[in-house]
């Protein structure tokens, strides 16, 4: 898991699962040895959000995923700088880490903050929220847990409306806002330029 590979290094406390390796749900005991609220940030980015919405919950435990190295490692530093603890991160895909590294009803809370829409017809199996996905986020949510998404992508938002609102697992909930702390580099973005987040919330039931 930690070993070096061409092109990417080990750095700091990030794990890195590659392709031929099983995302073991082993892992998770070692990431995650408290008994406290466990949240997901898919595909974490630069981290703004995860760092701010980690340090207003310090009685909650994090895990960013996200497939950049060199930015998962600029995040673990200044988290690390921060006093963020609770914080972990994991280098991955993030489809095979939903579906084979958490166990069952172990998280409380995902978060999917623009995903790339993949705008190409053709690209569009490649978009993260799906049927498949749904029902990895389903396995793995407790009870009562939650799933927030959000896009600025307009046909991207009605077709995780169509995968996910008659998902009658789920219930819909308030949509997830942001503190201005919290608010991802790309919904600041968006924002300067007058575009809207799209946001969708649902809980499992």
């Amino acid at each position: 898991m930690t070993r070096e590979r061409k092109g990417k290094e080990w750095t700091g406390d990030v794990p890195i699962l590659w392709e031929d390796e099983d995302y073991t749900p082993l892992l998770w005991s070692t990431l995650f040895p408290h008994s406290r609220p466990i949240e997901i940030d898919w595909g974490c980015g630069k981290g703004r959000f995860l760092m701010a919405h980690a340090a207003a919950h310090p009685d909650r435990d994090f895990l960013g995923v996200d497939l950049q190295l060199r930015r998962l490692g600029k995040l673990n530093q200044r988290a690390r700088d921060r006093g963020l603890t609770n914080i972990r991160l994991v280098c991955a895909d993030i489809q095979k880490t939903v579906e084979k590294l958490v166990p069952d009803s172990a998280v409380d809370t995902c978060y999917a903050f623009f995903p790339d829409p993949w705008p190409k017809r053709k690209h569009h199996p490649r978009r993260l929220v799906n049927a498949a996905f749904m029902d990895a986020i389903h396995r793995i949510l407790k009870p009562g847990g939650h799933l927030h998404l959000a896009t600025d992508h307009t046909d991207y938002f009605a077709a995780m409306q169509k995968v996910a609102t008659p998902d009658l697992r789920f219930e819909p909930s308030p949509p997830f806002l942001p503190t201005l702390e919290e608010r991802t580099d790309f919904e600041i973005i968006f924002a300067d330029q007058s575009l809207s987040a799209h946001r969708l919330s649902l809980r499992k039931k």
